[in-house]
């Protein structure tokens, strides 16, 4: 059996548990390919998944000893069986895979997108997990339209400023929350509307004062538990709280009659990326807008400005949970 250098979890817990070592090369079965990976990219998933936080469900299940990480980009080197339509040699990302911390991985063919010349690994890359996901909350979960009001926590962050730039081309009015001067300079350039420093004010009575007291017609809230509650209040009747992370951890129990009947008959949901991309064809359709839209210059897409190895993963894990970031992490596989 073929060897390879990957990622390991032997045991859910802190970054520490990220181990380099040495495991068996995948071999592609019908209907998948194998990638040799040039980039693996890191997102917030990935450390839900190494805290255990995804062991029981089956959407993205994290059987120990487990190799994470969702995207990635690099070339196909083997094709399983009944593989149409890709080419040894072609270049690829992809999204909702599994075990990208690693030198290959074996990902369904449906799930691959050929990386454009004029936009690069890097960027495409970046496009896959979270640029997808800034696509259906705003496109598919709710479909944003001229006038809906939105507040958007975590503006500044690396799925934040998508969701940021696509709601703002939609029409949407934009309040999104933020803990620092620097990322509020970011969102400001994006087009937020309004920026709400969560560690100085409320914001709850922020977005009521900025709405005359009517509330916003949905809440993107990727950080769970510290805020879950207030962003439904934060809804007008019969709005929409999408919770779409966890980064301050796992939000307990909506309470029916306090949280959904009390704020306004409201709507909440604990979206996952995997119930929207569900074939090829929606993951054609949303990633070639979303390289169009870089093409116009209409997005942009912040990278993290550092150049991390394989064997760096538990630093860019650390990074992300004390939400030092404004950009997308990408590992750089050894080659």
């Amino acid at each position: 059996m073929k060897k390879m250098l990957a990622i390991q979890i032997p045991e859910y817990g802190r970054p520490e548990v990220l181990m380099l070592a040495e495991v068996d090369r995948p071999t592609p079965k019908t209907g998948e390919v194998l990638v040799k990976l040039d980039l693996a990219g890191v997102s917030f998933g990935d450390t839900y998944m190494r805290r255990g936080y995804y062991a029981p469900p089956h959407t993205y299940p994290t059987h120990l000893p487990y190799t994470p990480g969702l995207d990635g980009a690099g070339r196909i080197v083997e094709l399983g069986e009944a593989v149409e339509g890709w080419s040894v040699g072609d270049h690829v990302t992809y999204c909702l895979g599994h075990h990208s911390y690693a030198q290959y991985v074996v990902v369904p063919a449906w799930k691959l997108v050929p990386i454009p010349s004029d936009i690069g690994p890097e960027f495409a890359c970046a496009l896959m997990i979270n640029g997808l996901t800034a696509y259906y909350l705003t496109q598919m979960l709710f479909p944003l339209k001229e006038g809906n009001c939105v507040l958007l926590h975590a503006g500044a962050g690396s799925v934040g400023q998508l969701v940021l730039q696509l709601a703002k081309m939609k029409g949407a009015n934009v309040i999104t929350t933020v803990g620092t001067e620097e990322k509020g300079e970011i969102v400001r350039r994006l087009g937020a509307d309004d920026v709400v420093y969560y560690r100085e004010e409320d914001f709850v009575q922020r977005v009521r004062d900025l709405t005359d007291g009517c509330g916003v017609d949905v809440v993107y809230d990727s950080v769970g538990k510290e805020t879950y509650r207030r962003s439904m209040q934060c809804l007008r009747l019969r709005g929409t709280c999408s919770l779409y992370g966890a980064a301050s951890g796992i939000p307990d129990c909506v309470r029916p009659m306090d949280d959904l009947a009390e704020n306004g008959s409201i709507f909440v949901t604990r979206s996952h990326l995997a119930h929207y991309m569900t074939d090829a064809d929606k993951l054609a359709t949303a990633s070639s807008e979303l390289f169009e839209w870089c093409r116009q210059g209409s997005l942009t897409v912040a990278l993290d400005p550092r150049s991390l190895e394989l064997g760096q993963a538990a630093e860019a894990h650390r990074s992300l949970e004390a939400r030092e970031t404004t950009g997308k992490i990408l590992l750089h596989v050894p080659q």
